[in-house]
């Protein structure tokens, strides 16, 4: 999903810019509707350039605040254009702690153990797939935003920095926003702030962006939190190399 996010984002960013820098509504429906079918064509420039690239990715899975797990993989495009990872080393130091308390652990106290997990897992891919909805965005929604009046463009820093807000994008009360170079067109964070089964079930994802010595855009962190369940998946990206 991050590597579908930053193609997908960084053609979003030039119409963005642009847009910001339209004040009349009507202007900047036209101006969002020319941009859209430009996207094509941009998000096949930068598959191009990101496909160039091998780099670490690295995963912290947190509860109430405590990492339960931690994933480190190699990444590199393969033919199929999708991304192949390879974890780096063996078990992690979290994995071995957890076999050595699971040998000394009762059968009752293993089996609550896995119910709790299946129960944290059920509730992960849930949270997973209310944050496709929003990761990457969907143009036409966007543009109905606009149209009906829920989004907002604003400019800051003297010009420089720019941010659009989505309101009730998916669902009546979420916020979905962005930031971006206004002067290099490049976006810069990604947030989204919703909710899993009510409005106190709070779900959150940050995505950060940063730019390759060519220009191309990449995901460098991104973060998914659930505030009721204390749980927090980080995934930092970095060590871009050129594929030889």
């Amino acid at each position: 999903m991050k590597h579908k996010l930053c193609i997908l984002f960084l053609a979003l960013s030039s119409a963005i810019g642009a847009l910001a820098q339209q004040p009349d509504p009507e202007a900047t429906k036209q101006l969002l509707r020319q941009k859209i079918g430009e996207i094509k064509e941009s998000v096949a420039q930068n598959q191009a350039r990101l496909r160039q690239y091998s780099w670490v990715e690295t995963t912290d899975i947190s509860l109430k605040g405590d990492v339960k797990k931690h994933e480190q993989k190699n990444c590199v495009y393969g033919p199929d254009g999708e991304v192949q990872k390879t974890p780096v080393g063996g078990a992690s130091e979290e994995q071995k702690q957890e076999g050595g308390r699971g040998r000394r652990k009762g059968r009752l106290k293993g089996r609550i153990v896995a119910k709790k997990v299946a129960e944290l897992k059920d509730y992960g891919e849930r949270f997973g797939s209310l944050i496709k909805r929003y990761a990457p965005p969907d143009p036409e929604k966007m543009k109905a935003a606009f149209q009906d009046g829920r989004a907002s463009v604003e400019r800051s820093n003297g010009g420089e920095e720019a941010s659009m807000t989505f309101r009730d994008y998916v669902k009546s009360g979420d916020q979905l926003s962005l930031k971006f170079d206004a002067e290099e067109k490049k976006l810069r964070s990604y947030d989204v702030k919703t909710y899993l089964d009510g409005p106190e079930d709070v779900v959150t994802l940050s995505v950060v962006f940063k730019s390759l010595p060519d220009g191309t855009n990449y995901v460098s962190d991104t973060v998914l939190e659930s505030a009721g369940k204390q749980l927090q998946i980080k995934t930092v990206n970095f060590g871009h190399k050129k594929v030889q």
